[in-house]
């Protein structure tokens, strides 16, 4: 007669070869014990969380954790790591790639989107921030908190986690950095299913490779972000571009790349928006419209164009850019499209690597029909708060670069055109073949999930790539957190 502690030896044996996705029941049963609340497949929040920002890349988990706790996301993880199945967080849910749904089928998603609360302490401006929380959410709390605020992306619904952990670039970023530039500690559940804290003096190895790479090191159930004053006036403003030829656009753009390295002010926040039809200037001043107005005559001058700004307040200047989206949004959220992206980070451009972009703008893009866009936003420069970070301050990779790039092209109905890959890949070759290697780089917030794993580690890592890895051996050799693009461990 087999004993009992045999019998628990043939079971977990099996289960080690069992396909992920076979292993939903017993999953579940293990969070059903441990008192971690889940979505029932199939059911109403099951399928609000599983539906991806991307249609093209729709995943399927073997089960959705939805914890409300930090004690309930440990408890998930030690489920997860005794059945063998990797492990996703999932915050926002806008992945490029479906990476908080693990990038492929079979992963135990923890939902981290019912943990939102947000705490700032009125001595120190230090915010507590739930991981769950959306970017809009977090506006909203920090300047009812005290109007407060860190540096941030425009999109309400955006989760604040895969935001921050990446970087975490918007309108305000020019003058006060990217949001991983206001973390200043996190508490993490890692993979042996142990919580700890970092800061600048309690892991700071994994504080340091959080703030870049995070999602590959374990789940942040909280930040803590320093915060500044929001400004009391903010201006936001657009100027059209005639960019319509190669020679006005090459001489536009030229002008352009010297005032953002030389000359742009620190509260200048600004990039240009391209589509199939107009080129703008698009832009939020930190200051009032008379101050912008001053900044930036000697660059319309140079444009051979006029600006349109309207001042408002700091929460003026966030809506201004959220498309009419609830700005104050948790769950359920859910916001789909179809499209395939691309990024690309640089420095200043030389003449042939711009005549060959905007070549490949002005014709291939241009009698492209579907609905493409193009982002160059100001990065870097003299007077840029990324630009002055020391590099070895966080894992971001790219406090040399000068312009960050999004490449998006969409269709509202069907299935992604096959065509589509080549028509980004090559507005993306036309850049890099005539850059070096040491001049240009990628967003990992911008996933594209058709590089290779090799690829992709590269691109958005650089130079940072062998530290992270020998971390990621530390903290996650048998890469329970895994998705994959993920930071592979050192050997």
């Amino acid at each position: 007669m087999w004993s009992l502690t045999a019998l628990s030896a043939i079971l977990l044996a099996s289960l080690a070869t069992a396909s992920p996705l076979d292993k939903r029941e017993t999953i579940e049963e293990c969070l059903t014990s441990s008192g971690v609340p889940y979505d029932t497949k199939n059911g109403n929040d099951w399928n609000q969380d599983v539906a991806p920002f991307n249609r093209r890349l729709p995943f399927t988990p073997a089960a959705i954790a939805v914890p409300k706790t930090t004690e309930h996301v440990r408890l998930a993880v030690a489920c997860a790591t005794k059945l063998g199945l990797k492990v996703s967080p999932k915050g926002g849910g806008h992945s490029y790639a479906s990476y908080g749904l693990g990038g492929e089928n079979g992963h135990l998603v923890v939902e981290l989107d019912r943990m939102n609360k947000i705490t700032v302490d009125q001595t120190t401006y230090i915010a507590s921030v739930e991981a769950g929380s959306r970017l809009g959410h977090v506006l909203t709390e920090l300047n009812k908190q005290g109007k407060r605020a860190i540096s941030h992306g425009t999109c309400p619904g955006v989760g604040v986690a895969g935001h921050a952990l990446h970087g975490g670039f918007g309108f305000s970023s020019h003058s006060k950095g990217l949001a991983v530039d206001w973390i200043v500690g996190a508490t993490v559940v890692l993979a042996n299913a142990t919580v700890v804290n970092c800061s600048s003096t309690e892991n700071p190895d994994l504080l340091w490779a959080l703030k870049g790479a995070g999602s590959s090191y374990g789940i942040v159930t909280t930040f803590f972000f320093k915060t500044f004053a929001a400004p009391s006036q903010t201006t936001s403003f657009t100027a059209n571009l005639n960019w319509n030829n190669v020679q006005n656009t090459v001489k536009g753009w030229t002008a352009l790349q010297e005032y953002t390295a030389n000359t742009m002010p620190a509260e200048m926040n600004m990039r240009v928006f391209g589509n199939a039809y107009s080129t703008q200037l698009q832009g939020l001043y930190h200051g009032n419209s008379s101050q912008l107005q001053a900044a930036i005559q000697p660059l319309m001058s140079s444009l051979g164009t006029s600006l349109s700004s309207r001042q408002t307040d700091w929460i003026g200047g966030f809506t201004a850019y959220s498309n009419g989206q609830t700005v104050d949004v948790s769950h359920p959220y859910n916001i789909q499209e179809t499209f395939f992206s691309k990024s690309l980070t640089t420095t200043a451009l030389n003449n042939t690597a711009m005549t060959s972009a905007v070549n490949y703008w002005l014709s291939t893009a241009k009698s492209t029909s579907r609905d493409w866009y193009i982002i160059i936003d100001m990065h870097g420069g003299k007077n840029s708060y990324i630009s002055s970070v020391p590099k070895n301050e966080s894992s971001y990779a790219h406090r040399d670069a000068l312009f960050l790039y999004e490449f998006y092209d969409r269709v509202y109905s069907g299935s992604y055109p096959s065509n589509g890959f080549s028509f980004l890949n090559g507005w993306v070759n036309a850049f890099t073949s005539k850059l070096d290697a040491s001049q240009w780089g990628m967003y990992i917030n911008y996933a594209d999930p058709t590089m290779s794993r090799k690829e992709a580690q590269d691109v958005y890592y650089r130079g940072n790539l062998g530290r992270l890895q020998s971390i990621k051996a530390a903290m996650d050799p048998e890469e329970v957190f895994y998705f994959p693009q993920a930071i592979e461990p050192v050997k």
